[in-house]
């Protein structure tokens, strides 16, 4: 029996294994850790990881917790609550009989079983914890223990190596960073392909569904004209050059640069994910944003204002493909998305104001039921003659 018990621990631990080892984005690989954890318990309502790092919003995001209507950031959702307080205070495991009531947005009550919480420590740091609430009127077994305490052991490698990773990117970031243009923001596999294999240059573009991002800056010409050109330009870099992270970890490239202004495309999965991979990457701008204004209010002279970040996104099918900008001086190659597609993602961008981030109607579709979504009606938008059903992802009509 006991000899059993090992093999399934050991069966569950390499078929983990194997499928987080093809994943690179550290969301990815925690996620499936969740995953795999409540399909071996069967009682589980939901397994919940909080990143407990100060720095883990740099290189990952918060997981949504299912007990709720709506995907609600599990952090707000299980921080608070005692078996998660209490392990993390003792650092080690604790088990609650009679777990609170999960409340969610509505004020309605969610009832769960026990509360099981263990700490993940990395390098002697609880720098994380797994919460686990199984259905009411039942009770964890022994198994149930050992797994969680495996998985909990493996996701603690994966947030060091995670956390390491990031701490590599730092110094290139800086460098960008110091930079008085934007063009080290052109993805750098772009250049490696080419490198490798000229005739991509030459090679016909091809269909494919995809989400384009535009963002631009409102209060860039404002700005520009009461603040000295090389303070601006170092204004603007610091923006953007926070912006690369949220970007890359939402698999998004970086495809055009101009002033004030950026179009990102995300095309590497299918349809629908492209679209929540591009909304993920808006959400962690929009706060990227905040943070750095409210430093600009304490380093700035008081007359500069905030600078807010327009966000327009659409998904659809474009012709993507590598085009090379020739030039007096250098060549310019990168990748390029063109058609409807593009263009709408541009004028929603352009339409936006006072930081909101605006999307077509395809990727309303496709994100429906994970964020909620304010309708703005049919809007005329410039360069288009037919009204179009534009949605906001932070303020209903009127706000």
């Amino acid at each position: 029996m006991m000899d059993r018990y090992y093999k399934e621990r050991f069966h569950a631990q390499k078929r983990l294994i194997r499928k987080i080892a093809p994943l690179m984005a550290v969301n990815e690989i925690i996620e499936t850790v969740r995953a795999e954890l409540r399909t071996l318990i069967p009682t589980a309502m939901e397994v919940c990881i909080l990143l407990l790092d100060p720095e883990a919003k740099q290189y990952t995001s918060s997981l949504q917790c299912a007990l709720y209507e709506r995907p609600v950031d599990c952090q707000s959702c299980k921080r608070d609550r005692p078996a998660v307080k209490k392990a993390i205070k003792n650092k080690k495991a604790v088990v609650v009989s009679q777990s609170e009531p999960v409340r969610r947005g509505d004020n309605s009550l969610v009832s769960v079983g026990p509360e099981y919480a263990m700490p993940v420590f990395v390098e002697g740091r609880v720098l994380a914890a797994v919460s686990v609430v199984i259905q009411p009127l039942t009770r964890y077994t022994r198994r149930d223990f050992f797994l969680i305490k495996d998985f909990a052991d493996i996701l603690g490698t994966i947030i060091l190596n995670a956390k390491r990773q990031w701490e590599m990117t730092q110094e290139k970031i800086s460098i960008s960073r110091m930079l008085t243009n934007l063009s080290p923001f052109v993805p750098e596999s772009v250049r490696h392909m080419v490198r490798k294999n000229p005739d991509l240059l030459t090679r016909e573009k091809e269909r494919r569904d995809i989400s384009v991002l535009f963002l631009d800056l409102e209060g860039y010409t404002r700005l520009s004209i009461s603040h000295p050109e090389v303070e601006v330009n170092g204004i603007i870099e610091r923006m953007f050059s926070s912006f690369v992270d949220p970007i890359h970890r939402s698999h998004g490239d970086i495809n055009e640069t101009a002033g004030d202004a950026l179009m990102i495309i995300f095309k590497n999965h299918d349809a629908r994910t492209n679209a929540i991979n591009s909304v993920k990457a808006a959400f962690e701008i929009a706060e990227r944003n905040r943070t750095i204004n409210q430093s600009f209010s304490k380093d700035m002279d008081s007359t500069m204002g905030p600078i807010d970040v327009n966000i327009g996104i659409n998904s659809g099918s474009a012709l993507v493909g590598m085009t090379r900008f020739t030039g007096s001086l250098d060549t310019r190659m990168t990748y390029t998305a063109s058609g409807t597609v593009t263009n709408i993602a541009s004028r929603l961008s352009d339409y936006a104001k006072g930081g909101d981030i605006l999307i077509g109607e395809n990727t309303q579709k496709m994100i429906q039921g994970l964020w909620p979504v304010y309708g703005l009606g049919p809007l005329v938008l410039k360069g288009l003659e037919t009204p179009l059903q534009v949605f906001s992802l932070l303020r209903s009509p009127g706000n």
